[in-house]
């Protein structure tokens, strides 16, 4: 269920109305190209994993294949890819409480979550996985109900705020492209954000007692899954509402229901999409300290937050990376408005960044290993490789030309090379001098 419900977050639940606003229903077309490169993407982080079980993480195989300076940017890089995930979704979660109490500041909600989730965190690793399992579940039954629901109403000619539910709606209201080739491109900022944190569906594999089986499993099926949550969800959401109606304030699913005139479905979809919140930001505080562990661990971090309390949680590591949160409510207090598509674009970046080293390391592997070690091969190597490296930088040079993406990019482009010189000043660095 965990491995399910990480292809379901808060891009798709929230920020597909941003996405949708932006390119109609061509956004369609946006996640089907995300969905492909995120999948050879996937392919070959599960034959990096694949080459020794005995790693845990693909920053082991940066390290081996990348060197040492590599595993530094990448396991910094990689925690603050889920410290800016947890700020979206906590923003989310203010955005979505909003839906029931709109006197509510925005900043009220991540206030209180990112407390609970550290006290949560801090009591008992098991209990993380049993909140995922849950909160999982609950999502995945939202997307299918929503599926189930527009298709019964496309079958039944049903009508909704005036207008009958039809797959023709899809390109009657502007045609397919009704904003144009800009704001198709414009689209896959959100787009490519509704993907982030999808590789822990192979690193969660890979906990498993049969990763040689579990992992291209748990691979092989995103292609069921996009189809299904993605561009199913998108098909019968366009088809049941007008997309140019789609505010960008509220959750796309949320405002879908409530046209449909089902007495509470709007309150009932906006539980699933807290809870869908809810689930990203407890993932994102676990993986937060779980990888400022690992740094330390590696001697990359100091060695303080190396240390586990007898619950076996890291308890300094999650401490400091959960107050660096709080940082969430005071961008809500000061700019409630623009702030969730100002951090799911850092987020994006950083994640992009990431996902371009781990190619670049299967690259390198690939080229000591040219035939591969066992029968889960990135398909198509080296082309897929290549083009799916070419569509991440593409999508960095579409984020150059989004307003709210642009001094982030060029933040992260400086931040990289500040961590490359920061590893000379490190143990591993001082000794390779």
């Amino acid at each position: 269920m965990i491995a399910i419900g990480g292809a379901i977050g808060t891009g798709l639940f929230l920020g597909s109305g941003s996405a949708i606003h932006e390119a109609g229903p061509s956004i369609i077309l946006s996640y089907l190209i995300t969905g492909i490169f995120i999948f050879f993407m996937m392919r070959a982080l599960g034959e990096l994993l694949l080459e020794d079980t005995s790693r845990h993480s693909f920053i082991d195989s940066v390290q081996y294949y990348l060197g040492d300076r590599m595993e530094f940017i990448a396991g910094w890089m990689y925690w603050a890819c889920w410290l800016t995930l947890a700020m979206a979704d906590l923003t989310a979660t203010g955005i979505y409480l909003r839906y029931w109490f709109p006197s509510l500041p925005q900043w009220v909600g991540p206030l209180l979550i990112v407390i609970v989730f550290m006290l949560i965190n801090m009591i008992n690793v098991g209990l993380f996985g049993e909140l995922e399992s849950w909160f999982s579940m609950i999502k995945v039954l939202a997307i299918i109900a929503l599926i189930v629901v527009g298709l019964v109403l496309i079958i039944m000619h049903a009508k909704v705020s005036g207008r009958t539910v039809t797959l023709a709606n899809l390109v009657n209201q502007g045609g397919f492209f009704p904003t144009g080739p800009s704001g198709f491109l414009l689209s896959f900022q959100m787009v490519v954000f509704a993907f982030v944190g999808i590789e822990m569906v192979g690193l969660t594999a890979g906990e498993t007692k049969n990763p040689q089986k579990d992992i291209p499993n748990a691979i092989n099926t995103l292609p069921v899954r996009i189809g299904l949550f993605y561009i199913g969800s998108m098909i019968a959401l366009m088809s049941i509402y007008p997309w140019f109606r789609v505010k960008e304030t509220s959750s796309p699913f949320v405002q879908a229901f409530a046209a449909i005139g089902i007495p509470a479905a709007g309150g009932i979809l906006n539980f699933v999409v807290l809870t869908a919140a809810l689930s990203a930001t407890n993932s994102a505080i676990f993986s937060t300290s779980r990888s400022l562990y690992a740094l330390a661990k590696s001697g990359n971090a100091p060695q303080k937050f190396g240390k586990l309390s007898p619950q076996a949680v890291p308890t300094k590591a999650l401490t400091f990376s959960t107050a660096i949160l709080f940082v969430t409510v005071i961008l809500n207090y000061i700019m409630p408005a623009g702030v969730f598509n100002v951090i799911s674009g850092i987020s994006t970046i950083f994640f992009i960044f990431t996902w371009l080293i781990i190619l670049f390391a299967h690259i390198k592997f690939k080229k000591a290993h040219p035939k591969g070690i066992h029968r889960f091969v990135m398909p198509g190597y080296p082309l897929t490789s290549w083009l799916t490296i070419i569509f991440f930088f593409g999508a960095l040079i579409v984020l150059f030309f989004v307003d709210a993406t642009r001094i982030p990019l060029v933040l992260s482009i400086i931040i990289f090379f500040v961590l490359a010189g920061a590893f000379n000043f490190t143990a591993k660095g001082k000794k390779q001098k």
